[in-house]
């Protein structure tokens, strides 16, 4: 027994449960000890006097006093496995009482030694810092054996005593190591890691919040990996624990710096680990970056995502994993790929070549995709192109690597899709649809843009009705954000079936839902912009249909409405200069299409109503106009309205058959056009 009670065998050993009869299976008195519940007999008795006569060896040969003495055999107690004869024994330790005196020995016996020597006789009474290390440990061991009996709450409280106690004894924390002692350190160590578990374990998400940050708070002396451990459970529990927890005064020594939410907290958290990570500090740990990654991406910060994925050191991902993370970031964070942005697509035609050349008779998978991207390029780059032979070959080579893959077999839902939005902007209309349908069924009706595709090549073929019937079923298959695109979409076509009162009904619905959504979004989220956007578009439309039946003042609210929601928008001003020209004040009108073209200065229905007031204002303003309109069918070669009034401007000037000819090219595009632009 006194080997195993030694003050040199210190370290605490995981508790073995088992069911030998205890030395102290029975409750302790403050002036000795009284018999276990139940009957008393000879055999409890004997027990009685084991137990006491173990701890007056244990008093004479280690020269312990009564709670040392009842802490070494809790101590015992707990590492055989008996956590309610160690829970027995720990409750005769009268803690609460003995505090102030451990407080008053860790804040004499820690100080500096030059200090202690002009202060010699206030030590003398004082506890020895390994009296009050084996007291730390008891309240620690009572701790986990009330864990261990399902009492976790009272755990908790015992494990906060022991916080409590060092704290009031060095209230500015502990910036050196204790020399004399360093087993009360690793008590209380260990305490602050315990506590916030043992309130989890209890539910208490606060508390242990509140734990969490208290190691943090005060510079304790942890080594950097248990600090570090401190540090992402914290992360954690703030990402996943479903509470926001308020960061109190007393923790915000930066002000308005300081983190405002428990997410930003986390990811600052993190930041701080992962620079650790990088200087090498500390071991590399999956686990933060997969945290780190979590916060990142419910916040929108996927370029930062990025940074910290390049940052981290060679060999942690392989190269695959690396690229392909890397890649999803930057799409997430709207860095488009080459395929995306029509003004990259020229770039993106050479990388789809160098995929094909190396990929030529080894992997068809990636060759199939070489194709793909390469196809989707050419159509990017043919519809900015202003040179018309460049653009038919430009279509022509678009198809083509679309149909190569398609003819191979390959079962790639984008690749029906693009042949039949290539078609579709070509006005090759029926191999258009039978494309368009082909991939809703590949994606078993869950896309919305293939919805809206089959929605705009039946309004193109003057399906209009089909049209709406394809709107109608894809609100019943879609989310809330492509609702509402559809639903514009189907207020567009009811004014294109002369129902302004249906359109109009359908734009209240679409802008209460709007309302609706936006304000549970924060602010600068993708999501919020994309439904500013869409309120903009129904204001516009609707101040279009007001003044279609001359309602100038409802058209002129509606105009305001969207320059409320972004007033530098190039089809606001647009709308103001429209709604000036339909009351012939042609003055105000080209200076309202002017700020539009300021804005943006490739904005076609500006382009074409500028040359439309041009064209009211007199002859001598017909070259100007013809100028406008010629640019026009270079930016849109299909755009319907743009030869309408080529044809009226050789036709004042007096070529009849060239205004035939481009009133002909009017009417037949006009009969192929959708009511919304396909791409």
């Amino acid at each position: 027994m006194l080997c195993a009670c030694s003050g040199e065998q210190f370290k605490l050993e995981e508790a073995v449960p088992q069911s030998p009869e205890s030395l102290a299976t029975r409750d302790f008195s403050a002036s000795g000890l009284s018999s276990r519940t139940g009957t008393v007999d000879w055999e409890s008795k004997l027990e009685d006097a084991q137990v006491d006569e173990a701890e007056s060896t244990l008093k004479e040969a280690l020269s312990l006093n009564y709670e040392e003495a009842r802490a070494l055999l809790g101590r015992l107690e707990y590492q055989r496995g008996n956590f309610d004869a160690a829970l027995q024994v720990f409750q005769g330790i009268d803690i609460r009482l003995l505090s102030p005196r451990m407080s008053k020995a860790i804040a004499e016996r820690t100080r500096p030694r030059k200090l202690r020597s002009k202060d010699r006789n206030v030590l003398a009474g004082v506890m020895s810092l390994h009296s009050v290390s084996l007291l730390l440990e008891a309240i620690l061991l009572k701790a986990k054996s009330l864990a261990e009996l399902g009492r976790v709450k009272e755990a908790a409280r015992e494990c906060k005593i022991i916080l409590d106690t060092v704290e009031s004894a060095l209230p500015n924390g502990i910036y050196r190591e204790i020399n004399e002692d360093s087993k009360l350190l690793e008590m209380f160590h260990r305490a602050l890691e315990l506590l916030p578990k043992l309130w989890l374990q209890a539910g208490s998400l606060d508390e242990a919040i509140a734990a969490y940050r208290r190691a943090l708070l005060k510079p304790w002396n942890l080594d950097p990996q248990r600090l570090a451990k401190v540090q992402k459970d914290l992360a954690a529990t703030l990402l996943y624990g479903g509470v926001e927890a308020g960061i109190p005064s007393e923790y915000k020594p930066w002000g308005s710096m300081f983190p405002k939410t428990g997410i930003e907290e986390s990811i600052l958290l993190l930041f701080i680990l992962m620079q650790k990570v990088l200087h090498g500090e500390i071991e590399w740990d999956q686990e933060v970056m997969n945290h780190l990654t979590f916060a990142l991406t419910i916040s929108g910060e996927f370029l930062s995502l990025a940074d910290h994925v390049e940052q981290v050191i060679p060999g942690r991902y392989n190269r695959v994993e690396r690229w392909y993370f890397l890649a999803l970031c930057y799409s997430a964070a709207g860095a488009k790929l080459c395929a995306q942005d029509p003004s990259e697509s020229s770039e993106g035609i050479n990388f789809a070549r160098r995929v094909i050349d190396v990929s030529m008779d080894q992997n068809e998978h990636t060759l199939s995709q070489g194709h793909k991207f390469l196809g989707i390029c050419y159509g990017n780059v043919a519809r900015t192109s202003v040179s018309d032979i460049e653009r038919v070959t430009l279509h022509r080579d678009s198809r083509n690597s679309l149909n190569h893959i398609s003819l191979a077999g390959t079962k790639d839902p984008e690749i029906s899709f693009r042949l039949g939005l290539e078609n579709a902007i070509q006005r090759n209309l029926t191999p258009a649809f039978e494309q368009a349908m082909l991939y809703s069924e590949m994606t078993a009706g869950s896309s919305p843009r293939g919805w809206k595709l089959l929605a705009l090549i039946a309004s193109a073929e003057q399906r209009l009705k089909d049209a709406e019937a394809i709107i109608d079923l894809a609100l019943d298959e879609t989310g809330n954000i492509d609702q509402l695109e559809l639903l514009r979409l189907k207020a567009v076509i009811q004014i294109a079936q002369e129902q302004p009162k249906q359109a109009i009904e359908t734009y209240r619905i679409l802008l209460a839902l709007i309302q609706g959504l936006s304000e549970h979004h924060d602010e600068n989220t993708s999501k919020l912009q994309a439904e500013r956007a869409l309120e903009l578009e129904a204001w516009l439309d609707l101040a279009a249909l007001y003044s279609d039946h001359e309602l100038w003042l409802d058209s002129d609210i509606c105009i305001k409405k969207a320059k409320a929601t972004k007033f530098y928008s190039p089809r606001c001003w647009h709308a103001t200069g429209r709604l000036f020209e339909a009351q012939e004040q042609h003055k105000e009108a080209i200076i309202a299409l002017s700020v539009s073209l300021s804005i943006e200065p490739d904005y076609v229905p500006s382009i074409i109503s500028t040359a439309e007031v041009l064209m009211k204002m007199g002859s001598k303003s017909l070259p100007i106009a013809k100028s406008f309109i010629m640019n026009a069918l270079r930016l849109e070669p299909t755009n319907h309205e743009a030869w309408f009034n080529l044809g009226l401007i050789y036709k004042m000037e007096g070529l009849v058959q060239q205004a035939a000819d481009s009133f002909q090219a009017a009417h037949e595009l006009k009969l192929s056009a959708p009511v919304q632009s396909f791409h």
